[in-house]
């Protein structure tokens, strides 16, 4: 991946600017083919006409009132340096949103909120399979000043655009601040697990269904062991996205901060909510998957032990005439019924009544 990262860093700057490698302007048009995917300044909750870069946007905001929005995609170090310098960014934070593959988190950096939110996407499939890929995931970082907000997009899905289309719709709550968006944005990610959690509730449905139901004629019931354990490795996936975002939204919720309007934060609480109920869901879908999986491999080895009893059983029913034959084999001169008439009819009848009778006992205690 990081071989991957650094290629993607060396030429994507040089496609841009045809061919040479070049450090971001933060004065260009938010329009241009950088990786600002938009940037606004909104002042008592409407978005400013005239477009803007990042740079002319704090120029705006500080000469006029209001808070400016930036959006990013995947921007590179070059990218990303004209921006961290004019909004003050800490390197830290810097590195972190630049390079990605980060925990969810909130820190706090002087006078800025840094806050990573894990985003996941259901993938469908028309039938779940030991190599299936259920879950997505993609991050999102925010640079939450008092009076700008950056977001940064890692990953092919978790798009803001409807969501700042959504929020330019509602100005009265745009009007609150950066910290309007950061919760519309956390509200978004958790309403996103919510969704995937119902998805993923389908699938460990359907995989009890067929460990629990009668196995078809030739199926094995080892071989649902391989979807359980792709399952649960999507579900662990889910988790590491889930279960460290309690303590940010915790923070967000409960903890009064500067930078989060007070009636914002009763908001938060919503979201820390559904989020608690997510992280609910998805550990109890790792204890379920691990109850499956042991029941699963149960039956396969309950399965094995009934095709060890009927080998055994058969092999008993035809000891029975091995041993007969064995001893009539032996070539002793005076042996009972050796000249006798009915002799061999007698002795065959004998085999056949052992026989049956061995498998009449094997059958009523149904090893057979």
């Amino acid at each position: 991946m990081s071989m991957i990262r650094d290629l993607r860093a060396a030429v994507r700057p040089a496609l841009r600017r045809g061919g040479t490698p070049y450090e971001y302007d933060a004065t260009r048009d938010a329009s241009s083919s950088t990786a600002v995917v938009d940037c606004a300044v909104y002042r008592e909750g409407m978005r400013a006409s005239a477009p803007c870069g990042p740079a002319e946007a704090m120029r705006r905001v500080r000469a006029e009132g209001g808070f400016a929005w930036i959006g990013l995609h995947e921007p590179t170090e070059q990218e990303f340096a004209g921006i961290a310098r004019e909004f003050n960014l800490h390197p830290l934070a810097v590195e972190d949103a630049v390079h990605a593959h980060q925990r969810p988190k909130l820190e706090r950096y002087d006078d800025t909120l840094f806050t990573v939110f894990k985003t996941i996407h259901y993938v469908e499939h028309a039938e779940l399979t030991a190599t299936s890929e259920v879950v997505e995931t993609g991050e999102v970082m925010c640079f939450t000043g008092e009076d700008f907000i950056i977001t940064v997009r890692h990953g092919g899905q978790g798009s803001l655009r409807a969501l700042r289309h959504r929020l330019e719709q509602d100005p009265p709550l745009l009007a609150k601040g950066p910290s309007a968006v950061l919760h519309a944005i956390a509200d978004q990610v958790v309403d996103g697990y919510i969704a995937v959690a119902d998805a993923v509730q389908d699938d460990i449905d359907e995989v009890e269904i067929d460990v629990f139901s009668a196995p078809s004629k030739g199926s094995s019931r080892g071989g649902d062991a391989g979807r359980i354990y792709q399952l649960k490795r999507e579900v662990l996936e889910f988790k590491r996205a889930v279960t460290p975002l309690m303590r940010p939204m915790q923070l967000l919720s409960e903890r009064p901060m500067r930078l989060v309007d007070p009636d914002i934060q009763k908001y938060f609480r919503d979201v820390a909510d559904h989020l608690a109920r997510v992280h609910e869901q998805v550990v109890a879908f790792d204890d379920l998957l691990n109850s499956i999986l042991q029941a699963n491999l149960a039956q396969a080895s309950v399965a094995q032990n009934e095709d060890m009893r009927k080998i055994t059983s058969w092999a008993a029913i035809f000891a029975v005439p091995t041993m007969i034959a064995g001893i009539y084999g032996m070539n002793f001169t005076h042996m009972p019924e050796l000249k006798w008439k009915y002799g061999y009819p007698m002795v065959m009848i004998v085999t056949v009544a052992i026989c049956v009778s061995i498998h009449r006992g094997f059958k009523r205690n149904g090893w057979l």
